[in-house]
Order: C-alpha cells, then sequence, then structure tokens
C-alpha cells in the first residue's frame, strides 16, 4: 500500500518514516509538512493510506481531509495527534476520518492499525475511547443530587425502597421519586441495572 505522511515536526515524519519503510507492504511515496504540500502531494501521489497531524502550523489536518477526501475519496486517512479532545474526535470522525491514533501508540500498534484501516475498518485508539467513556460518566454523575447519589449507592448495597427510607430517614414516597430521577438521569432501565452501575463506578460495597 502507498503511504503519505503530513506532519510538520521533522522528526516525526523520519520516525514514521523509518518505523513503516521495514514493512513489505508499506511504501511511503511521500511526505509533506504543511497543508499546501499535504493537498498537492495526495492529489498527484494517489496514495492508499494518508498519516495526517492534527495540528499543522498554520492549519489543521482535518482541513487536509476535508479538501482531499472530494478529490481523492478512494484514500483513507487517519489522524495521529496527541489530542484526547472531545471536540477533536467528534470533528474528524464526522469528516469522515477513518482511524484516529495518538502519537503514544507503539509501533506495531500503529502498523496493524494501518492495515486494518487498509481493509475497509474504521480504527480509533482505545486509549480516546476510553477517556471519552470516563467524561461521559463523569458528566452522567454530575447530573446527579447528592441525594440521588446516597440513594444510587444503597442501590448498590441491595435494599429495599423501604430498606433505603429507614436508612436515609426519608419516606418511601421519595425512595421512589429519586430512583426514577436516577433512572432517567443515568438512562437506565432497571433498579437492578442502577446497582450494577455504582458498583462499576465504585460507588458503594457489593454484597
Amino acid at each position: 500500500m502507498k503511504i503519505v505522511i503530513v506532519d510538520d515536526h521533522p522528526l516525526v515524519r523520519q520516525g514514521l518514516e523509518a518505523v513503516l519503510s521495514t514493512e513489505t507492504d508499506m511504501t511511503i511515496v511521500g511526505k509533506a509538512s504543511n497543508a499546501g504540500e499535504a493537498v498537492d502531494l495526495i492529489c498527484s501521489a494517489f496514495p492508499d493510506i494518508v498519516l495526517v497531524d492534527l495540528m499543522l502550523s498554520g492549519s489543521s489536518g482535518l482541513d487536509v481531509i476535508k479538501t482531499c477526501k472530494e478529490k481523492v475519496s478512494t484514500c483513507k486517512y487517519i489522524v495521529l495527534t496527541s489530542s484526547v479532545s472531545q471536540d477533536d474526535f467528534q470533528t474528524a470522525d464526522q469528516i469522515g476520518a477513518d482511524g484516529y491514533i495518538l502519537k503514544e501508540a507503539f509501533p506495531e500498534e500503529l502498523i496493524s492499525a494501518i492495515r486494518l484501516i487498509y481493509r475497509g475498518r474504521k480504527f480509533y485508539d482505545p486509549l480516546v475511547i476510553e477517556f471519552m467513556m470516563k467524561k461521559e460518566t463523569s458528566n452522567s454523575m454530575q447530573q446527579l443530587t447528592s441525594r440521588e447519589r446516597d440513594v444510587l449507592i444503597t442501590l448498590s448495597e441491595g435494599l429495599s425502597n423501604k430498606e433505603i427510607a429507614k436508612k436515609l430517614v426519608i419516606t418511601e414516597f421519595t425512595v421512589k421519586k429519586h430512583v426514577s430521577q436516577i433512572l432517567a438521569k443515568l438512562e437506565l432501565a432497571d433498579r437492578t441495572q442502577a446497582a450494577l452501575y455504582a458498583r462499576d463506578h465504585g460507588l458503594g460495597n457489593s454484597r
């Protein structure tokens, strides 16, 4: 497969070339250091894969992808970055990037991802996905009031509404109301899912 490398740091370009050149099924057909060079190179070399840095000097690698996808639609575009920003990730996905890989990835992980993407699959760095999920969970938990968090903890302990009411010194009606709010805010189906959610996120003690 033919590969183009787009990065404004010479050491990164050389490092990527050194890693990929050892693979018999990969050929580096060009390197670019800015958006203008990248667009010209991609449109003339017609590579199979483009590795493009998210942040280029004076521009964004995402602009390169948007421009070139219209001209070289058969090419696969992989964003290489150190950013785990949700906005960057979502924008890359929306414009049709085929992969999003952190520069901290091991060489063998990058090589495996390139081959996977070349065969038509998409690949998103597991660390990015993990970060997004943790952030989502954190945002969801922030929606709960302190009392709702208390009730969620008691759910993880397997307590009935009557037992929860007694423990928290509130009425059973209030417990039911809090449970309903918790299920709605966390988008859970029932109290069993709520109990598992609480345990998975370190709230309360499992029995």
